[in-house]
């Protein structure tokens, strides 16, 4: 499967330079500020933006994985997380609401940073045949999820939901 990588550097580079523009414009009061649509406050909310690419490094090896499986590993797999909806969303909730309390604006923009890279690394050494490979994932947990994804589709999948989410924003009494 062919990826345009350069489009997805680019694609995370430009995230990586909104999120600082983001952290480094912001306010204590505009961080603390509600967001439209969730009950998080936009510094919790950027967390979660963060967080986006945070967890396609787990995902990845889950990929990895599940794909050397039959696909109805992966099937199965992603119905019982499905199941799970319930606890995951209260999961994906509290995450952010401690994180902050424990990273804060400027530790969360240099892991962003070093998680970028990180992705860009890994997505630079994928093969062809690598980035094909695929399983089912569950689709209740994220809109951005399909019933079924390649690695490629991963790669792509963090931008996706981060520019999702930049627009729920309400940093300095603007939205974003």
């Amino acid at each position: 499967m062919a990826i345009d990588q350069e489009a997805v550097f680019a694609e995370y580079e430009r995230a990586r330079q909104s999120f600082h523009a983001l952290l480094d414009n912001a306010t204590k009061a505009g961080l603390a500020r509600p967001t439209i649509g969730t009950r998080w406050t936009n510094e919790q909310l950027l967390w979660h933006m963060f967080f986006g690419y945070l967890v396609v490094r787990v995902l990845l090896v889950l990929v990895r994985v599940f794909a050397r499986l039959p696909r109805s590993a992966s099937r199965a797999f992603a119905r019982a997380l499905n199941a799970a909806t319930v606890p995951f969303d209260w999961v994906n909730y509290i995450g952010p609401c401690g994180a902050v309390k424990v990273f804060g604006p400027r530790l969360t923009g240099a892991a962003f940073d070093r998680v970028i890279g990180s992705l860009h690394r890994r997505l630079a050494a994928e093969s062809d045949a690598g980035l094909a490979r695929g399983m089912h994932f569950p689709v209740r947990w994220d809109p951005f999820f399909q019933d079924f994804m390649t690695l490629a589709d991963l790669y792509r999948y963090p931008t996706r939901h981060f520019d999702f989410h930049r627009r729920q924003l309400t940093l300095d009494g603007e939205i974003s």
